[in-house]
């Protein structure tokens, strides 16, 4: 997979890039993510790449030359998603990095001040997403959540690929608990299920903590995961153990 991410920032970028899985993923050439300085797709002396914007206000915006000549000289025959990290896109979420991880090539546009002219949007963006509602200073951060999130559910990308088929939201619900040794620390010890190798029981277990925690803490993610009449019916046993103790 091919993913370029055109900023006025690279310094930002590059290091995350250089640890963890994303560097594993590259040295392995699962993926390849390249990083472009919108300055150098300037024509000018001064490498503009804002200007003031249309009908006043506050802000600068993003020029529209340096990101035409930057997006036709990273993909000449037009074929790429180009994504623009915005609070006016799509809320980004686990489904969509799924998604995005079936694409061949990725563009992603980070913005900074206002953001970017309209006739970038128009004319050559193909997705806009949202990590959340909230304002940053830039796109870049919003980039790196997308590539480390699409770059490690690629095949291979996690040294067990069952690790990113078990984490949270991957399955539609929270991540259960996890423990590791000593089996007792500060008073607190390891449930006995995990520790009874019986697998069949500690799958059981691992499936009914990740329903109770979903319910306390993400009851909204319940609604679009296909639930068993088991889990129907552990759902119902905690909520009747919530009124019990409440009464």
């Amino acid at each position: 997979m091919r993913i370029d991410i055109i900023t006025i920032f690279p310094e930002v970028i590059l290091p995350v890039l250089q640890a963890g899985i994303l560097r594993r993923a590259q040295a392995r050439d699962i993926l390849t993510v390249s990083v472009h300085n919108l300055r150098d797709f300037t024509t000018d002396r001064h490498q503009t790449v804002d200007d003031y914007p249309y009908g006043g206000g506050a802000g600068m915006i993003l020029k529209p030359e340096p990101l035409f000549a930057a997006i036709r000289a990273i993909q000449p025959e037009s074929t790429a998603r180009v994504i623009y990290l915005t609070p006016q896109g799509a809320p980004f979420n686990q489904a969509c990095a799924e998604a995005l991880s079936l694409e061949s090539h990725l563009i992603l546009i980070c913005g900074r001040y206002k953001g970017i002219d309209e006739r970038v949007r128009i004319k050559l963006v193909t997705d806009e997403i949202s990590i959340g509602d909230y304002v940053l200073s830039g796109g870049e951060i919003p980039a790196l959540v997308l590539v480390d999130a699409i770059g490690r559910v690629l095949p291979h990308a996690l040294g067990n690929y069952e690790s990113a088929q078990e984490d949270s939201f991957s399955q539609g619900l929270l991540d259960c608990p996890h423990y590791t040794r000593p089996a007792e620390f500060e008073g607190l010890k390891v449930p006995d299920i995990l520790v009874s190798g019986h697998h069949e029981n500690i799958t059981h277990w691992q499936r009914e903590q990740s329903l109770k925690r979903t319910a306390e803490r993400r009851p909204d993610l319940l609604k679009n995961v296909e639930l068993s009449a088991e889990d129907v019916a552990y759902l119902s046993s905690l909520k009747n153990s919530d009124v019990t103790s409440h009464a």
